[in-house]
């Protein structure tokens, strides 16, 4: 496995946003409900229950009441969790683009999840910044 990277101009540089197939929702649990069947590619505990990411059709299929349905967007790069400004980095690109995103930080990657509607031009607004960092890196 690779190291992880801290600096941010080489996090930008090195990103590589690729797009998840299919449509994921976010929905929530009792925290007590067991989730196994349902597959979830994320999970959150908070008092009013239990936050999922599932795949579209298993929720569906659960009868889960949804509350974002969204595509799932993961950044490559293996961001260290103490780096500081990825975050905000990307989150800007995407703010000034008009997308709303949800982010979750997990141990190798960052995961961005953004309304089915907005994806390409999310995966463009990213490719653009990852473009812009390389070329200020080259200089």
């Amino acid at each position: 496995m690779s190291q992880p990277i801290s600096d941010l101009d080489q996090l930008l540089a090195s990103m590589h946003p690729e797009l998840n197939e299919g449509v994921y929702v976010f929905a929530s649990v009792p925290v007590e409900t067991d989730v196994k069947a349902l597959m979830p590619v994320a999970t959150f505990c908070e008092k009013e229950g239990l936050t999922l990411v599932v795949e579209e059709q298993i929720a569906k299929r659960a009868g889960l009441d949804v509350l974002f349905r969204c595509a799932w967007i993961t950044l490559t790069v293996h961001s260290d969790l103490q780096a500081v400004g990825l975050t905000a980095a990307f989150a800007k690109a995407l703010g000034e683009a008009g997308i709303s995103c949800n982010v979750i930080a997990a141990a190798y990657h960052d995961h961005i999840f953004v309304s089915v509607d907005s994806a390409k031009n999310a995966m463009a607004q990213l490719i653009l910044l990852q473009q812009r960092a390389r070329e200020s890196s080259s200089r």
